[in-house]
């Protein structure tokens, strides 16, 4: 059995490799994101996350970084994660299919201009397969955090970031760092509020 320091060595050395080269083979990709993020909010659209497991949380973390802060004082960003509400998720899922859970709130909600987040290692989720698709029913376009080569997914959205790992805690972890990059561009391109501040982003508190 290995050392645990090995072991703990063995996934940051993993991690800081895997984000090296994303660093420079998506950085272009990871700069489209984010312009795509500046022109439909500064259009007035709207942002969704959506995700499964670990993947909503990361949804989660990230539309609150918009939505409250992340590293400026600026205005409140429309944002929302299709991953907390109790009652729609259950009453999709009970009447309709887990597999609807986030085609139903983008039916309800989405609209042309606004823009939908899906995370997920694999690309193969139902849930998120057809997310997409009622997304390009509503105009709505789609960006995809991926991995795992992409799956299905990749071919169904607007721009596909698909990381070059089969580890899926790696990518989730890399996720939410290319969410955060992304999120610190869109502020620096809106220029609004006040100057950058020494806190922290809303995900973590000040």
């Amino acid at each position: 059995m290995r050392e645990p320091v090995t072991r703990v060595r063995e996934g940051l050395f993993e991690l800081s490799a895997l984000a090296a080269k994303v660093a420079w083979e998506q950085a272009d990709a990871i700069v489209r994101v984010a312009g795509m993020v500046a022109e439909t909010l500064g259009a007035g659209g709207r942002l969704f996350f959506c995700g499964n497991g670990g993947s909503a949380a990361d949804a989660q973390h990230l539309a609150a970084e918009y939505v409250v802060r992340f590293r400026r004082d600026r205005r409140a960003l429309p944002a929302l994660a299709l991953t907390t509400d109790t009652s729609v998720l259950t009453a999709a899922s009970n009447d309709f299919g887990f597999e609807t859970v986030f085609a139903r709130q983008i039916e309800a909600l989405g609209r042309p201009g606004d823009l939908l987040f899906l995370h997920s290692t694999s690309g193969e989720s139902e849930n998120l397969l057809r997310a997409a698709a009622a997304a390009r029913a509503a105009g709505v376009r789609t960006i995809a955090l991926l991995a795992r080569g992409g799956g299905r997914l990749r071919a169904l959205v607007d721009l596909a970031l698909v990381l070059p790992t089969e580890a899926g805690a790696r990518a989730q972890e890399l996720h939410l760092a290319i969410g955060h990059v992304v999120c610190g561009l869109v502020e620096e391109s809106l220029g609004s509020g006040a100057g950058p501040t020494e806190a922290g982003p809303a995900g973590g508190g000040r």
